[in-house]
């Protein structure tokens, strides 16, 4: 599946899906003293953003320390996002944050990792670099702007959550998480698609 700057940038935006993770994102931050919140929200988008751009970059070299192959990726990448797609559109109980309960501030876990650069998150990028690592400057941008949507819709959680109430905002979720089904299932048959061809 042949991706652009724009496709990228929606993806990364589905996957890391800052609407549907108001609500886990509100309950991290509860201990959180208020005049602090908007710099941890800062920090930990940063972090997130630290850490995908690690993956981006080093993607070439964990794939060849590993000896995987990128039709192998796409698959992996494929199933990933398929689960969790299927959890965006049938939640059940604990999600990202597996039911524990957040004491003080939160440092990394669980908002930058695993909230905004998650397992799907990381293969994301992952494949998206070593796919077409030329393109590298798009996939930098299409992770930034992703990034900064993050960073806008966690500054305003509570705003958001009042004006769009939790039933429209578990809707947006289950829509995200259709959009992000059929993606899953492109990039899986084009992982298959690519194994195969090396047989024929």
């Amino acid at each position: 599946m042949e991706s652009t700057f724009i496709s990228a940038t929606i993806l990364l935006i589905l996957i890391t899906d800052p609407l549907g993770n108001i609500p886990l994102f509100i309950s991290a931050l509860k201990q959180v003293k208020p005049e602090r919140r908007r710099r941890v929200v800062y920090r930990e988008c940063l972090i997130a953003f630290c850490v995908l751009l690690a993956f981006m970059f080093g993607g070439q070299t964990f794939l060849k320390v590993m000896h995987l192959s990128d039709e192998s990726l796409s698959v992996a990448g494929g199933v990933i996002l398929f689960l969790i797609a299927i959890k965006m559109i049938f939640p059940g109980e604990g999600g990202v944050l597996g039911g524990d309960k957040v004491s003080g501030e939160p440092f990394i876990v669980p908002i930058a990792i695993p909230l905004i650069a998650g397992p799907s998150a990381m293969a994301t990028v992952l494949l998206m670099a070593t796919r077409e690592p030329d393109r590298m400057l798009e996939w930098v941008g299409a992770l930034l702007i992703s990034i900064l949507v993050t960073t806008v819709v966690f500054l305003f959680s509570n705003r958001l959550q009042k004006w769009l109430g939790e039933q429209a905002i578990t809707a947006l979720e289950r829509l995200m998480g259709l959009v992000l089904t059929a993606i899953s299932i492109e990039m899986l048959l084009g992982g298959v698609a690519a194994y195969i061809r090396q047989f024929s």
